[in-house]
Parts: structure tokens; C-alpha cells; sequence
């Protein structure tokens, strides 16, 4: 029988248990040529590094298996090198990474800097709810009766930009079922100036039904061709076919999908385009209305949305002539998803997925006016999301019947990419 690839690692691992009487003969011979007990070269500085980098193996060793015992296929991928500061001197520390971004450790925290405090991630923690520097540092000293000064928090902050940086660069799956595009305004200052900015998000369901954040982009306003840059981002880091992309009336968003990825389906959000319809039609009429429409994108198929489309125009064009006529130009990417059964439908039919990742984020930051700069903004919204990640990092519901639709209706082009 093969051994698997963690059982391989594991032997490798257990034949390079600690030599301790080579540690004892060296340490012994240090300290005799005058070397110290802590410090950069201090002989116990190395002992202290080598238990932490074992326990942070074993740690994800653990992670791992609970993770093949509840259903999930992960693996390693890779280390992240960093500095730890101890009571015994700097150490540097290899923290292990798994293909779903989903092990944090006990021992030293995601952004951790020293052993064993754990106040930058309370720091951190905090600051990702939308507490303010000031607030922090009164509850610092509330709780643990520390004086952290506005400079220490911001430094604790700032560690994590480098991994926003990383994060936002990092190498994408070659394939996603649907993937979901939208905006949120946001307040910074530019100049000692007030300026509107938007966050491009790209929210993401994999082969195997698993939802990520692809990407926070910031920008100066929403557009077409930003949207266009972004998703040639996203080809530039590593995807290659996406099945569907949902999104709302902006426009030129199609075409510039299409140029980027001229295979994808793009399915126009039918909760925007009942809203847009719907805008200027009197309170008395808005039942109907919507009655109306609804039998539209709720029919068996496209012919039938054709049908409910004829009587609602015949009912509603002297009045509201423009509502059909909108629903006519944009045809083809309003009823697309109608092609497919129930399950794809109620995915693939609106943004409200992403829209409910928003509000996530709204909740938190709704009480600040603006940020200082784009910069901090990014911070924030990473933070948040690294520390919600349960609540948007799941698995869509019922996926393994979207999964079977989408093998019947696409065959190796979705069926490949399977782990």
C-alpha cells in the first residue's frame, strides 16, 4: 500500500528527532568559549527555535486530519519565514500554510510577533470591528491594565500589511464555477481632502462548491474598464475558466468579461433589474408590477419567460413602456440562468451573495466617516474578512446536485478541475 503524502511527511519528520546529546556537547562547548545562555547566539536560542518550528509541524499535522475527518480535502502548501521575538532573543520561525488558507495557529498567532502574549491579535481583533486606535487603547488598559501608546497600536496594525500585499497577489485556482463582481463606496482623504473611493469585490465558488474572497481592489470610481484591469488581474494570477459571472446593469460589464474570458456565461443580477424597473412605477401599480415580473424570471424556461414577457408588455407598455423595453435590450444575460435547474437558478441568479458579504463589512464600518488613507482602508477590510472568514469561507448548500448539473451541462471542462 502507497503511503500517503502526510504519512511520508510524518516519517521524514520523526527521523529527525532532536539529537540531544550533540545539543548538550555543543551548548557545553559555547558556553566554556564564553558564549551566552539567551541572546541572537545564545545556546538556547537555537533549542527554543527548533521546539516552536516542531510544535507549529505538529500543529498542522492535526489540522490537517481533522480536516480529512470532516470531509474537507486540504494539504500543505508551502511556509511563511518570520521573526518571533522572545524573552531569550529573536528566533526565526517557519509557519506552515494549507491550500485553503484555513490553519491558524495556537502556539504563534497569524500576526503574531512575540511568544506567548497574544496582544497583537486582541490589538488586531479589534481593530478589524471598527474600533479606533483611541478605543483600543482604552480597553487595553481596561482589560489588562497595559499603557499601549496610538504609535505602538498603529505599528501592531501595520505588520499586516505585508500580507494584504501578499494575500492580494497570491496564485488563484485555474478554474471557478461562478464568481460574483460588485462595488461598496467608502470615504478617505486625499490632500487633507475628502474623496469617494470604491472596493472592487470578487467573490468566488470553486469546483467543489467552496466560496473565497479573490480579491479587494480600490479604486477611484466603478467602470468598465476598471472592472476589465481587474480581471485580467485575476488571469495574471493564475485563473483560466470561470463558468459563470454574476453581476449587476453596469454598463459595458459584459463585454468587458467576454474580451477577458470569452467563454463565460454572465448572468445579470435579476434582484437590480427588478429594483431598477420598479424605481418610478407608482405605489398604486407596485404589486402588479412585480407580479408581473416575477412570473417572468420564475418560468419553466425561456420560452415561457418569453410568453409572461408578451402579457406583461401588453398589460403595462402605455403606462411603463420603458420596463419591457429594458428587459428586451439586456434578454439574452436576464434569463440565462433559466437553462438551468433550481439549484443553479437560485445561484447563479443574483449578486446577493456578495451583496451579503458587504453587509458584513457595512456593519462594521458603518460608524466611521472616512479612513485616513486608502491604505488603512485595505487593512481594515482585510482584517475583517480574516476574522469573519466562518461566516463567508463555506460551502454552498446542495452543491453536490449544482455539481452534478454542472458535469452533465459542461463535462470536462467542469468535471477536471474536481480535486
Amino acid at each position: 500500500m502507497k503511503k500517503t503524502r502526510e504519512t511520508k511527511r510524518a516519517t521524514r519528520e520523526s527521523n529527525e528527532l532532536f539529537d540531544y546529546d550533540s545539543f548538550e556537547r555543543g551548548a557545553i562547548a559555547g558556553l566554556q568559549e564564553g558564549q551566552g545562555l539567551v541572546g541572537t547566539e545564545g545556546v538556547l536560542t537555537s533549542l527554543i527555535q527548533r521546539l516552536v518550528n516542531a510544535a507549529l509541524r505538529g500543529e498542522m499535522s492535526q489540522h490537517l486530519r481533522e480536516e480529512g475527518e470532516s470531509g474537507v480535502s486540504n494539504r500543505r502548501n508551502g511556509k511563511l519565514t518570520k521573526q518571533l521575538d522572545t524573552e531569550l532573543g529573536p528566533i526565526q520561525i517557519e509557519t506552515p500554510r494549507d491550500r485553503l488558507g484555513r490553519f491558524n495557529p495556537k502556539l504563534v498567532g497569524k500576526w503574531e510577533r512575540s511568544l506567548g502574549t497574544g496582544l497583537n491579535s486582541q490589538i488586531l481583533s479589534l481593530y478589524a470591528k471598527g474600533h479606533s486606535y483611541s478605543d483600543i487603547q482604552e480597553q487595553l488598559k481596561a482589560i489588562y491594565g497595559i499603557e499601549y501608546s496610538v504609535g505602538s497600536i498603529t505599528e501592531v496594525t501595520e505588520q499586516v500589511w505585508g500580507e494584504v500585499l501578499s494575500w492580494q497577489q497570491r496564485v488563484l485556482q485555474p478554474f471557478y464555477s461562478v464568481i460574483f463582481l460588485d462595488g461598496i463606496y467608502f470615504k478617505t482623504r486625499e490632500g487633507g481632502k475628502s474623496a469617494t473611493k470604491v472596493i472592487y469585490s470578487v467573490y468566488g465558488i470553486d469546483a467543489e462548491g467552496r466560496r473565497d474572497v479573490l480579491g479587494i481592489y480600490i479604486r477611484e470610481s466603478e467602470g468598465a474598464n476598471e472592472w476589465g484591469r481587474i480581471l485580467e488581474d485575476l488571469r495574471t494570477r493564475g485563473v483560466e475558466d470561470v463558468l459563470f459571472f454574476c453581476v449587476d446593469g453596469l454598463k459595458g460589464f459584459s463585454e468587458a468579461i467576454l474580451a477577458v474570458f470569452p467563454h463565460s456565461i454572465v448572468q445579470r443580477c435579476i434582484v437590480h433589474m427588478v429594483r431598477s424597473s420598479t424605481r418610478f412605477v407608482s405605489y398604486k401599480h407596485i404589486k402588479e408590477v412585480c407580479a408581473g415580473l416575477k412570473a417572468i424570471y420564475t418560468a419553466a424556461d425561456v420560452n415561457g419567460a418569453e410568453i409572461a414577457l408578451s402579457a406583461f408588455k401588453e398589460k403595462w407598455h402605455k403606462i411603463y413602456p420603458d420596463i419591457a423595453r429594458s428587459w428586451e435590450k439586456d434578454w439574452t444575460e436576464l434569463v440565462g440562468f433559466l437553462d438551468y435547474t433550481a439549484h443553479v437558478r437560485r445561484m447563479i441568479y443574483t449578486t446577493n451573495a456578495v451583496e451579503a458579504l458587504h453587509r458584513q463589512i457595512r456593519k462594521v464600518t458603518k460608524t466611521k466617516g472616512s479612513w485616513v488613507n486608502d491604505k488603512a482602508l485595505l487593512k481594515q477590510i482585510y482584517l475583517l474578512l480574516q476574522y469573519s472568514a466562518d461566516s463567508w469561507n463555506c460551502k454552498v448548500l446542495n452543491w453536490n446536485s449544482i455539481a452534478i448539473e454542472l458535469k452533465e451541462t459542461f463535462g470536462e471542462r467542469f468535471e477536471k478541475h474536481l480535486w
